[in-house]
C-alpha cells in the first residue's frame, strides 16, 4: 500500500531527516507538528534550520524550506505540541505517523494511539550511540509490549541529558522513514532496529505483542 500522507510529530533530529527522506519518495501530503522554536543548538542535527531561522517556529521553517525543494508538496504546518487528548484528532485522515518527539510521556500516547486510530506508527529514539527504530502497526505490538508501562521521565536517559550523535539522528530518521514506506512486519509481530553507531551494525531484533497487554488490547478485532 502506498503512502499519500504522513504526519511528523516533532521536528527535530529525527523528524528532519525523516521529512526529507518521506518527500524525496514522493510522498504527497506531509503535516509536521511541533510546538518548539529553532533554537541554536539544534543546528547540528536539525538540517532544516539555519542560524537566521534562530526564534522561528521550527514547523513553519521545515514546511518553507520542504516547499521549496519540493514545490509539488502539500505541507501543513501544525504549531503545538501533540497532547494525549488532541493526538488521536491529529493523525486521523494521515496513513502513517513518524514520531520525531523525545518525551517518553508522548512517546505512549503516540503508541497507544495506534489502536483507537487504525494509523500506524514508526517509533524512533536516539540516545548516545545508540538508535531504534521500529513500526507498530495497528495489530501490534506496541511500545508497552517492549519496553513495559511507561516509566517516569527522570528515570529514562534522554539525549539532552546523555547527548546524542547528531549523524546517527540523521541515519534513524532516514530509516523511519523507509518503515513508513515499506512495511514488511508479519502480524502480531515487529521488527526492531538496533543501530550501534560505535561498531556500525544493525541488529533485527523480533518483537511479540504480549498477551494482556493494555496498549495493543483496545485494538479493533485483537485477539
Amino acid at each position: 500500500m502506498g503512502v499519500d500522507g504522513a504526519i511528523i510529530i516533532g521536528m527535530g533530529g529525527l523528524g528532519c531527516p525523516a521529512s526529507l527522506a518521506l518527500a524525496a519518495a514522493n510522498v504527497r501530503r506531509l503535516t509536521l507538528v511541533d510546538g518548539d522554536r529553532v533554537e541554536l543548538s539544534n543546528l547540528p542535527r536539525q538540517p532544516w534550520y539555519r542560524t537566521e531561522d534562530v526564534g522561528q517556529p521550527k514547523a513553519l521553517v521545515a514546511a518553507r524550506r520542504l516547499g521549496e525543494a519540493f514545490p509539488g508538496l502539500v505541507v501543513t504546518s501544525i504549531l503545538q505540541h501533540a497532547r494525549a487528548d488532541t493526538v488521536e484528532a491529529l493523525v486521523r485522515g494521515h496513513d502513517v505517523v513518524v514520531d520525531g518527539t523525545d518525551s517518553v510521556a508522548a512517546k505512549y500516547f503516540l503508541s497507544d494511539s495506534v489502536a483507537r486510530t487504525g494509523v500506524a506508527l514508526v517509533f524512533g529514539g536516539v540516545v548516545q550511540l545508540e538508535a531504534r527504530v521500529f513500526r507498530i502497526a495497528p495489530r501490534g505490538p506496541c511500545l508497552r509490549c517492549l519496553f513495559g508501562d511507561a516509566s517516569g521521565e527522570e528515570d529514562v536517559p534522554t539525549c539532552a541529558r546523555t547527548g546524542v550523535l547528531g549523524a546517527l539522528a540523521g541515519v534513524a530518521g532516514a530509516l523511519q522513514a523507509r518503515l513508513a514506506l515499506a512495511p514488511s512486519d508479519p502480524p502480531g509481530e515487529a521488527l526492531l532496529h538496533v543501530v550501534d553507531a560505535r561498531e556500525l551494525r544493525v541488529r533485527l531484533l523480533r518483537i511479540k505483542r504480549v498477551s494482556g497487554c493494555k496498549g495493543c488490547a483496545v485494538q479493533k478485532g485483537a485477539a
